[in-house]
């Protein structure tokens, strides 16, 4: 198994450009959506639901994570996602969440995207990705402990 490419490595600017960008293409889809931040879906042992990571997406969770000036990932106790702060009750890195976390299953914010309407862009996160780590993409925990 090879590992994901550490933030600090060459390049990683572009990788990181290449997936926000991904990211505003999403925002531009006319698909009805409205979070409103609730924290339900981030509840990952209540709603049996985790979100999944591409590689090039755990790069850009975890360099938000660290902007935050934490270095090292929690483990909450309570199965929430360890980018859902405690004290708050606020994700961490809303801003660069990943892509599962902004099309995923919360009714509160209108139920999953249909992945037919997306699929042209988890193709893009794979392709950027592909290059990164042969084992695709993976649960957020997983992703992010390779990246701290």
């Amino acid at each position: 198994m090879r590992h994901y490419q550490r933030p600090s490595d060459p390049g990683h600017e572009a990788l990181l450009a290449a997936v926000r960008e991904i990211y505003a293409d999403l925002a531009t889809r006319p698909i009805e959506r409205d979070c409103i931040r609730r924290t339900e879906c981030c509840q990952f042992r209540l709603t049996g639901q985790t979100p999944w990571l591409t590689a090039a997406e755990a790069i850009v969770v975890a360099k938000a994570f660290r902007a935050t000036g934490r270095t090292r990932l929690p483990q909450p106790a309570d199965g929430s996602c360890p980018m859902l702060d405690a004290r708050t009750g606020h994700c961490l890195v809303y801003q660069d969440r990943p892509f599962a976390c902004r099309t995923h299953f919360c009714k509160a914010a209108g139920g999953p995207y249909p992945r037919r309407d997306v699929l042209d862009l988890i193709r893009r996160l794979e392709s950027l990705s592909a290059p990164l780590d042969a084992d695709g993409a993976r649960p957020i925990q997983d992703a992010l402990r390779s990246q701290m």
